[in-house]
């Protein structure tokens, strides 16, 4: 505690001492800080005006050596606006002088209840991804946990990965699993994004260029590859990849090599190649802009990523995850997710996936007011998303066989029971979705 008056110092002592607090006092706000140099605390109480440094001056010189510890503000009456003041600057309240002790102590055991729930949540969040969490992978379905063992086969190989999902569903989380798990973890990770780097800059941020290759280029740059050697690229959105860039990139995967744009020089690498795509590379090759002898040089081994809605099983534990997530992050005591709240998530048919899910919790933590997000906490396109997927009144996840038998259904009655149409909007063999109608005993044509 920092106050320039000793009766105020040493009464606060012996009245929080005796609830059984640890207290240490200090005359200036130099004093405070030069205690905080030497122990953790869990709570700083401070008054406003003090010679020297003033209180708020000191509560932002505190929150950069401890940024977890709370301030609490003294201030005399008529100097709230100040108090305010403090208060954006990071304090945790305020209490008017002269104060009620009783006051200062519920502050702080608020501070203290507040903190331990933090642990808690620390705490559980490491046992959940003990559980079903790897690399920053969470999922139990099926269909995650067996990418997550095809990852721990492929990782320490040298097997360059072609990863297809639809946006937002993780496919650079997994890209740097694998890369994690390879013998190049201490080797470094770069990641390139191909569909935001202009058409005429890519071969240039790839492989590097020369002095002069082009207007602008007044010195010789190395490109991301050469910064890579011994480790691994991550290309995302590789199909955006224009046909003169694919040209060296083929070669950069066949011979280990390239030259810089402008240059003559074979620059050799030894790099790992993960790429990542949303598109279906096969219709481009059938188009003509992808190459089919690059696809195969990628697509060594291949990863598909499912949508979020073909996972619904995963939504409860990804959702809670991300409560336990955005709950430290913004110091918020919300311990659960209420039913009618899951039931809404589980029905709605996220179009941007995983990363859309984050986005969602984390806007719900913000606007929470009470111990448990509920419809309300959630944005409009989900609360008021209708949806004829079946979902438990309890909230439980259904299995993936029902959600599929429910897809299939609604495909066949779109189609009006005609199979070969069916199977062309779901993206699989006729005999696929005939196999599946015996199965589900479901009606066709």
């Amino acid at each position: 505690m920092a106050d320039d008056e000793e009766i105020v110092r040493e009464s606060l002592r012996e009245w929080l001492t005796g609830a059984g607090h640890r207290v240490e006092v200090a005359e200036s706000g130099k004093a405070a800080l030069a205690l905080l140099r030497d122990q953790a605390f869990d709570v700083m109480i401070t008054d406003l005006k003090m010679p020297g440094m003033d209180g708020i001056e000191l509560v932002k010189e505190a929150h950069r050596m401890a940024p977890d510890l709370e301030a609490i503000i003294m201030t005399a009456y008529g100097s709230v606006s100040s108090a305010v003041s403090a208060i954006r600057e990071g304090a945790y309240d305020y209490v008017e002088k002269p104060f009620c002790p009783e006051r200062v102590e519920i502050l702080i055991d608020k501070i203290l209840r507040q903190n331990q729930l933090r642990e808690e949540i620390i705490n559980l969040r490491d046992r959940l991804e003990k559980t079903f969490t790897w690399r920053n992978m969470v999922g139990k379905s099926a269909r995650m946990q067996a990418i997550i063992k095809l990852i721990s086969t492929i990782a320490p190989t040298a097997a360059t990965v072609l990863i297809e999902g639809e946006s937002g569903t993780g496919k650079e989380v997994i890209a740097r699993a694998i890369w994690s798990e390879s013998d190049r973890s201490s080797a470094p990770f770069i990641a390139i994004d191909c569909a935001s780097i202009p058409e005429t800059l890519l071969a240039s941020e790839l492989f590097g260029h020369e002095k002069g290759a082009f207007t602008g280029a007044l010195a010789r740059k190395a490109g991301k590859f050469e910064h890579a050697d011994g480790g691994t690229i991550f290309l995302d959105e590789v199909g955006n990849i224009p046909a003169n860039v694919q040209h060296y990139l083929l070669r950069a995967l066949q011979e280990k090599e390239f030259s810089r744009i402008g240059g003559n020089e074979v620059v050799k690498v030894d790099v790992r190649i993960i790429a990542a795509t949303n598109r279906n590379l096969q219709e481009e090759i059938e188009k003509g802009t992808f190459r089919e002898d690059l696809y195969y040089r990628l697509n060594v081994v291949n990863i598909r990523v499912p949508p979020l809605r073909e996972r619904r099983e995963d939504i409860p534990l990804l959702a809670r995850h991300l409560l336990q997530k955005y709950c430290i992050e913004y110091r918020k005591d919300i311990p659960s997710i209420s039913d009618p709240a899951l039931e809404l998530l589980m029905r709605y048919p996220f179009p941007g996936n995983v990363r859309e899910l984050e986005n969602i919790i984390e806007r719900a933590v913000i606007v929470c007011q009470g111990k448990s997000l509920v419809p309300e906490s959630l944005p409009e396109q989900v609360s008021g998303y209708q949806s004829d997927v079946e979902v438990p009144a309890s909230g439980s996840p259904v299995t993936l066989e029902e959600l599929e038998r429910q897809h299939i259904a609604r495909v066949l009655t779109y189609t009006k029971g005609n199979i070969s149409q069916a199977a062309k909007i779901l993206g699989v063999q006729r005999n696929t979705i005939k196999n599946k109608i015996r199965l589900y005993r479901l009606a066709s044509d």
